[in-house]
Protein backbone atom coordinates (compact mmCIF):
# COMPACT_ATOMS: atom_id res chain seq x y z
CA UNK A 1 0.00 0.00 0.00
CA UNK A 2 1.58 3.49 -1.11
CA UNK A 3 0.80 5.28 1.52
CA UNK A 4 1.79 9.43 2.04
CA UNK A 5 3.40 10.87 5.05
CA UNK A 6 -0.48 12.17 6.70
CA UNK A 7 -1.87 8.53 5.98
CA UNK A 8 1.82 7.24 7.53
CA UNK A 9 0.90 8.65 10.71
CA UNK A 10 -2.69 7.73 11.07
CA UNK A 11 -1.19 3.89 9.78
CA UNK A 12 1.65 4.47 12.59
CA UNK A 13 -0.53 3.57 15.41
CA UNK A 14 -1.55 0.45 14.32
CA UNK A 15 0.87 -2.86 13.88
CA UNK A 16 1.21 -4.56 10.90
CA UNK A 17 -1.17 -7.24 11.94
CA UNK A 18 -3.86 -4.67 12.90
CA UNK A 19 -3.64 -3.21 9.38
CA UNK A 20 -3.90 -6.83 8.15
CA UNK A 21 -6.40 -7.76 10.19
CA UNK A 22 -8.36 -4.72 9.06
CA UNK A 23 -7.81 -5.00 5.43
CA UNK A 24 -9.02 -9.10 5.68
CA UNK A 25 -12.04 -6.97 6.29
CA UNK A 26 -12.55 -5.09 3.60
CA UNK A 27 -14.26 -6.40 -0.04
CA UNK A 28 -12.05 -5.91 -2.79
CA UNK A 29 -14.28 -4.17 -6.11
CA UNK A 30 -13.42 -2.88 -9.47
CA UNK A 31 -15.34 -0.34 -10.73
CA UNK A 32 -15.69 0.89 -14.04
CA UNK A 33 -15.08 4.86 -15.25
CA UNK A 34 -18.38 7.00 -14.71
CA UNK A 35 -19.86 4.55 -12.30
CA UNK A 36 -20.97 5.78 -8.97
CA UNK A 37 -19.77 4.46 -5.75
CA UNK A 38 -23.01 6.55 -3.81
CA UNK A 39 -25.36 9.06 -5.36
CA UNK A 40 -27.53 11.46 -3.96
CA UNK A 41 -30.56 9.98 -2.46
CA UNK A 42 -28.84 6.74 -1.02
CA UNK A 43 -27.39 5.87 2.54
CA UNK A 44 -23.57 5.39 2.24
CA UNK A 45 -23.28 1.73 3.35
CA UNK A 46 -19.28 1.78 2.81
CA UNK A 47 -16.04 3.20 3.04
CA UNK A 48 -13.25 2.42 0.52
CA UNK A 49 -9.72 2.74 0.31
CA UNK A 50 -8.84 3.62 -3.41
CA UNK A 51 -6.09 1.01 -4.53
CA UNK A 52 -6.13 2.92 -7.74
CA UNK A 53 -8.33 5.17 -10.37
CA UNK A 54 -8.93 8.30 -9.41
CA UNK A 55 -12.89 9.31 -7.95
CA UNK A 56 -15.03 12.80 -7.32
CA UNK A 57 -17.57 13.51 -5.72
CA UNK A 58 -20.26 15.85 -6.42
CA UNK A 59 -23.32 17.58 -6.22
CA UNK A 60 -26.27 19.43 -7.85
CA UNK A 61 -26.90 23.07 -7.65
CA UNK A 62 -30.33 24.53 -7.35
CA UNK A 63 -29.78 24.82 -11.21
CA UNK A 64 -29.35 21.14 -10.93
CA UNK A 65 -25.35 21.99 -12.27
CA UNK A 66 -22.81 19.64 -11.35
CA UNK A 67 -20.42 20.90 -8.66
CA UNK A 68 -17.72 19.11 -8.46
CA UNK A 69 -16.14 19.48 -4.54
CA UNK A 70 -13.69 17.15 -4.23
CA UNK A 71 -11.16 14.76 -6.03
CA UNK A 72 -9.83 11.53 -4.30
CA UNK A 73 -7.30 9.50 -5.72
CA UNK A 74 -4.99 5.92 -5.13
CA UNK A 75 -4.01 5.96 -1.60
CA UNK A 76 -7.22 7.95 -0.71
CA UNK A 77 -10.36 6.69 1.19
CA UNK A 78 -13.51 7.80 0.08
CA UNK A 79 -16.91 8.15 1.87
CA UNK A 80 -20.16 10.08 1.60
CA UNK A 81 -19.14 10.89 5.56
CA UNK A 82 -21.85 12.38 6.82
CA UNK A 83 -24.61 10.04 5.68
CA UNK A 84 -21.93 6.71 6.31
CA UNK A 85 -21.06 8.45 10.10
CA UNK A 86 -25.05 9.10 10.70
CA UNK A 87 -26.91 6.24 8.19
CA UNK A 88 -29.21 8.67 6.35
CA UNK A 89 -29.20 10.14 2.82
CA UNK A 90 -26.51 11.27 1.18
CA UNK A 91 -26.58 14.83 -0.54
CA UNK A 92 -23.92 14.08 -2.58
CA UNK A 93 -22.67 11.89 -5.77
CA UNK A 94 -19.27 10.21 -5.62
CA UNK A 95 -18.52 8.65 -9.20
CA UNK A 96 -15.44 7.23 -11.06
CA UNK A 97 -13.63 9.05 -13.45
CA UNK A 98 -11.11 6.51 -14.56
CA UNK A 99 -11.31 2.88 -13.88
CA UNK A 100 -10.98 2.02 -9.57
CA UNK A 101 -9.78 -0.67 -7.75
CA UNK A 102 -11.26 -0.28 -4.45
CA UNK A 103 -11.23 -1.92 -1.14
CA UNK A 104 -14.72 -1.62 0.82
CA UNK A 105 -15.28 -1.70 4.41
CA UNK A 106 -19.18 -2.40 5.70
CA UNK A 107 -20.11 0.69 8.86
CA UNK A 108 -20.66 -2.23 10.85
CA UNK A 109 -17.21 -3.83 10.59
CA UNK A 110 -15.86 0.09 10.96
CA UNK A 111 -18.07 0.69 14.19
CA UNK A 112 -16.96 -2.93 15.19
CA UNK A 113 -13.04 -2.39 14.73
CA UNK A 114 -13.92 1.14 16.84
CA UNK A 115 -15.74 -0.81 19.91
CA UNK A 116 -12.50 -3.61 19.91
CA UNK A 117 -9.67 -1.22 21.00
CA UNK A 118 -8.79 1.91 21.58
CA UNK A 119 -6.19 2.15 18.74
CA UNK A 120 -8.83 1.99 16.47
CA UNK A 121 -10.64 4.44 17.55
CA UNK A 122 -7.60 6.81 17.60
CA UNK A 123 -6.76 5.68 13.75
CA UNK A 124 -10.24 6.58 12.46
CA UNK A 125 -10.37 9.77 14.66
CA UNK A 126 -6.96 10.66 12.72
CA UNK A 127 -8.68 9.31 9.22
CA UNK A 128 -11.58 12.68 10.28
CA UNK A 129 -9.23 14.74 11.61
CA UNK A 130 -7.16 14.40 8.40
CA UNK A 131 -10.79 15.26 6.49
CA UNK A 132 -11.70 18.31 8.11
CA UNK A 133 -7.95 19.53 7.47
CA UNK A 134 -8.27 18.72 3.27
CA UNK A 135 -11.89 20.66 3.49
CA UNK A 136 -10.27 23.59 5.26
CA UNK A 137 -7.26 23.40 2.85
CA UNK A 138 -9.89 23.36 0.61
CA UNK A 139 -11.94 26.11 1.55
CA UNK A 140 -9.13 28.49 2.17
CA UNK A 141 -8.54 28.25 -1.59
CA UNK A 142 -11.29 28.88 -2.95
CA UNK A 143 -12.08 32.17 -0.89
CA UNK A 144 -8.43 33.42 -0.57
CA UNK A 145 -6.55 32.16 -3.51
CA UNK A 146 -6.92 32.81 -7.12
CA UNK A 147 -8.24 30.36 -9.79
CA UNK A 148 -4.51 30.14 -11.27
CA UNK A 149 -3.15 29.69 -7.59
CA UNK A 150 -6.30 27.05 -6.96
CA UNK A 151 -4.92 25.08 -10.56
CA UNK A 152 -1.11 24.96 -9.54
CA UNK A 153 -2.21 23.86 -6.22
CA UNK A 154 -4.00 20.84 -7.64
CA UNK A 155 -1.12 20.50 -10.85
CA UNK A 156 1.97 20.46 -8.12
CA UNK A 157 -0.11 17.81 -6.21
CA UNK A 158 -1.73 15.56 -8.51
CA UNK A 159 0.16 16.26 -11.76
CA UNK A 160 -0.36 12.79 -13.17
CA UNK A 161 -4.47 12.40 -12.74
CA UNK A 162 -4.85 15.81 -14.23
CA UNK A 163 -4.79 14.24 -17.99
CA UNK A 164 -7.40 11.83 -16.68
CA UNK A 165 -10.02 14.42 -15.24
CA UNK A 166 -12.38 15.86 -17.77
CA UNK A 167 -11.41 19.78 -18.05
CA UNK A 168 -15.28 20.67 -17.31
CA UNK A 169 -15.04 18.60 -13.81
CA UNK A 170 -11.63 20.80 -13.33
CA UNK A 171 -13.38 23.90 -13.91
CA UNK A 172 -15.72 22.83 -11.83
CA UNK A 173 -13.43 21.73 -8.96
CA UNK A 174 -11.82 25.36 -9.26
CA UNK A 175 -15.40 27.44 -9.27
CA UNK A 176 -14.56 28.60 -12.66
CA UNK A 177 -15.78 28.08 -16.42
CA UNK A 178 -14.04 26.31 -19.00
CA UNK A 179 -12.79 28.83 -20.93
CA UNK A 180 -11.27 30.65 -17.89
CA UNK A 181 -9.79 27.20 -17.14
CA UNK A 182 -8.44 27.56 -20.96
CA UNK A 183 -6.90 30.74 -20.11
CA UNK A 184 -5.11 29.84 -17.47
CA UNK A 185 -3.90 26.24 -18.48
CA UNK A 186 -2.46 28.73 -21.89
CA UNK A 187 -0.69 31.30 -19.31
CA UNK A 188 0.90 28.35 -17.25
CA UNK A 189 2.27 26.66 -20.56
CA UNK A 190 4.19 29.38 -21.72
Amino acid sequence: MGLDSRQQRAFSTLTDQEIDQMMSLGEHRKIQTGEYFVREGDVCKYAAYITSGVMRSFYYSSDREEITYCFRFAGDFVTAYSSFIFQNETPENIQSITDCELILFRKQDVDKLQESDIKWMRFFKMLAEQEYLYMEKRIFLLQRESAEHRYLDLLNNHPEYLKQIPLSQIASYLGITQRHLSRIRKQISI
